[in-house]
């Protein structure tokens, strides 16, 4: 069996590689994405707030496959093709983006109005009121909630070798038709899919913990 181990290794680790890739990656785009989305659903403009809406609850009731498929199978009948690593990022990143958008929404609805009165008040404008006020306060409040997001992006990305895309679980599928020992093959990957979950999860309460130490703390009754 330790024999057997050091040969899948190699491909299990380049699985590995293009798993933290492509979560990275897929982070970045739903991190970015989610801004824009999250403030228009704030926005004082209805069609806006209707967009985005729109948007939220549509991504969030399909699921991430559905969404994976329609991009890598479904764009090749308009003209577009994607390599599969390419459409997996894009798919996962355009779903998580709804997540992340309401995780973005709750952080900035977290700040206290009288805040953002207080700075129109003294003459700063909206943006400024955004940029200078609420959003540095407001990435306090999202950053473990945005570790979560990223634990659940990395056990997700498994979906993605459904389309091919080089990730862990494909190479698993290829070493299980070779082998032919899946037990021992996705038990192997559970530890590995466990090893990367781990640090993840330490940095998180980490964050939590740190981010909590300034908040007043309730009393008991």
């Amino acid at each position: 069996m330790i024999q057997l181990l050091g040969d899948w290794l190699p491909q299990l680790l380049q699985g590995v590689l293009w798993t933290l890739r492509l979560m990275v990656l897929s982070f970045a785009l739903a991190a970015v994405l989610a801004l824009p989305i999250a403030l228009a659903r704030l926005s004082a403009n209805g069609m806006l707030r209707l967009l985005a809406h729109l948007y939220v609850e549509l991504v969030r009731g399909m699921p991430s496959l559905t969404l994976l498929f329609l991009i890598y199978f479904g764009l090749p009948n308009l003209g577009i093709t994607l390599r599969a690593i390419d459409a997996a990022v894009i798919g996962l990143g355009l779903n998580g983006a709804a997540y992340v958008s309401e995780i973005y929404r709750a952080g900035i609805l977290a700040i206290d109005s009288g805040q953002r009165e207080a700075a129109q008040m003294i003459g700063m404008r909206h943006r400024q009121v955004l940029r200078f006020v609420i959003l540095p306060q407001a990435v306090r409040v999202v950053l473990a909630p945005l570790g979560n997001f990223a634990i659940a992006l990395l056990k997700d990305t498994s979906v993605a070798s459904l389309i091919s895309a080089p990730e862990m679980m494909l190479q698993a599928r290829d070493l299980t038709s070779e082998y032919f020992m899946p037990l021992q093959i996705y038990v192997a990957v559970g530890v590995m899919y466990l090893l990367m979950a781990l640090p993840l999860a330490s940095l998180v309460r980490f964050m939590e913990s740190r981010l909590g130490a300034g908040l007043p703390k309730e009393k008991a009754v």
